[in-house]
């Protein structure tokens, strides 16, 4: 018969526990804090619902403490506990915590693995999580259905496709495609790396959908600029009975703003609060000021900017877009300050203003940008591209020649440029940023990063294949138009992913429509 003691403990972990199942973590935290004032040690069933309500109350110092304790009372061999640390440290996004508890544990399961990869997805670091991904097979343990997921969702981080496929074939000879969270993750990935077919492909096999199936297509259309391809898929989504959510929205105002569907934005926009109940937040409004002032609407866009209540930089961003697309130095200089105002640490606004001040010949105002970066310690992100050959990613930046075969891209560059200017490219110096001769204005223009990546794919990705660019900045109009013509010169299909979105460049035309020039 158990003691009165005993009898207290159990009683506290099934509370505990009960309040952590139905998400009243402060509860089962101020339940712990009652059962240890009356002298009740905490053992192997009391920790992990407690870990996981602190974890996710981002209650940093409370699973540290948590952790403390545990290590003195000894729990740590405990492979359930020492999961339910490792997964509220991943929660956290304390990533070397998590790892730390990792490396101790003498024992591993399929748990283990997968909190540490999907905490490292979650934070970002979505190499090292392919890598744990790839630790976990070879260490022989075999993956489950959240495994894969998370697994997925890194390589779609990474923009990894051929890594993704190899999970996607593992998900298939485990069993594991059925799964609704692996079928999602899968849509989610070919998306996310320009493989449109083969998310429609998955995504038609599905043997059943949710929001997020649908949502996760939506959004991959917009991206790849498709925009009529999203609307079409959302009116199958509401026709199937399946609700919209805040992310579908984004979706949409995003498919609408880079297809230039001003009215159907409009609609979609009221749809959301009007049919769904939906508050419209800075993701939405951002949307609906590019979508607006791209159409020459920027009147209408500050008077929806002035009716709102969620501004954040978001938004202030997108006015700041559209003021560069419309050379409008005033408006832009009145909404980087409110970026500012958030953020003065943010480059955004300081390179969006120094790139309007460049194309307009105002080098003294682009000179007072830079300074005013410089005196309040903002560096602006490096641009470089990449571009994956084999499972290898080569990373490239502007003018760069460290790469084992530069001598050889370097020629192959200027055979580009040869052939289309043969074909009627002329260089725009409007994209240039430095105050130089035309020369090197154009010199600097034909070696920025995206451009010696095509290059090197040309090289290096045997000619069936679409040569996939990724650029962690966006293209400018110049290298746009190159490489467009580059992709019918060669009659190649280059895929290039810059920030913004996908250009899927082919015989001279891009699937964005020339969007980033207007």
């Amino acid at each position: 018969m158990a003691s009165p003691a005993g009898r207290g403990l159990m009683s506290y972990n099934a509370a505990i526990s009960r309040c952590a199942r139905a998400g009243l973590y402060p509860r089962a935290l101020a339940l712990f804090r009652e059962m240890r004032a009356q002298g009740l040690r905490a053992d192997e069933y009391t920790l992990p619902p407690l870990l996981n309500s602190a974890a996710l109350l981002l209650a940093a110092p409370a699973a540290a403490a948590l952790h403390a304790l545990l290590l003195r009372a000894g729990l740590a061999s405990h492979l359930h506990v020492a999961n339910a640390l490792l997964d509220a440290y991943a929660k956290l996004s304390l990533g070397r915590a998590a790892r730390a508890v990792f490396d101790e544990m003498p024992r591993r399961d399929v748990v283990t693995w997968t909190s540490l990869l999907a905490g490292l997805a979650r934070a970002g670091a979505h190499a090292a999580a392919a890598r744990a991904y790839r630790g976990m097979v070879g260490a022989g343990v075999a993956p489950d259905e959240f495994a894969v997921a998370a697994a997925l969702s890194a390589c779609a981080g990474a923009t990894a496709l051929e890594a993704g496929r190899s999970v996607h074939a593992a998900a298939l000879r485990l069993g594991l495609a059925a799964f609704l969270s692996v079928g999602n993750s899968l849509v989610s990935m070919y998306a996310k790396t320009g493989a449109l077919r083969d998310a429609r492909a998955v995504f038609d096999a599905m043997r059943a959908r949710c929001a997020i199936t649908w949502t996760a297509l939506i959004v991959g259309y917009a991206q790849n600029g498709r925009g009529a391809r999203s609307l079409e898929v959302y009116a199958d989504m509401v026709r199937a009975g399946c609700r919209p959510d805040y992310v579908t929205f984004v979706g949409l105002l995003f498919a609408c703003s880079h297809a230039g569907f001003v009215d159907a934005g409009r609609a979609h926009f009221r749809s959301m609060t009007a049919d769904y109940g939906v508050a419209p937040g800075p993701d939405h409004y951002a949307c609906m000021v590019d979508l607006l002032s791209r159409a020459g609407r920027l009147e209408e866009a500050m008077d929806l900017l002035i009716d709102s209540a969620e501004l954040d930089a978001t938004v202030w961003k997108a006015l700041l877009g559209a003021c560069r697309v419309h050379r409008n130095a005033e408006l832009a200089e009145r909404a980087a300050e409110m970026v500012w105002r958030l953020d003065p640490t943010d480059a955004v606004p300081y390179v969006m203003l120094s790139n309007l001040y460049s194309r307009a010949r105002r080098w003294g105002d682009v000179a007072r940008i830079r300074a005013l970066m410089k005196s309040r310690g903002v560096t602006k992100e490096p641009g470089c591209s990449w571009v994956g050959v084999s499972g290898v990613m080569h990373l490239f930046h502007v003018e760069d020649r460290g790469h084992p075969r530069a001598s050889e891209i370097y020629r192959k560059l200027e055979e580009m440029t040869e052939r289309i200017r043969a074909e009627g490219y002329v260089p725009d110096t409007d994209w240039a940023l430095q105050d130089e001769a035309p020369e090197g204005k154009e010199r600097g223009l034909a070696y920025h990063s995206e451009r010696i990546a095509v290059a090197f794919g040309l090289l290096a990705v045997p000619a069936a294949a679409p040569i996939r660019v990724f650029k962690n900045l966006r293209v400018c109009g110049d290298c746009h138009t190159a490489i467009k013509m580059v992709a019918k010169a060669y009659d190649r299909e280059i895929i290039l992913r810059d920030a913004n979105c996908f250009h899927h460049m082919k015989d001279g035309d891009c699937s964005c429509g020339d969007y980033c020039l207007n």
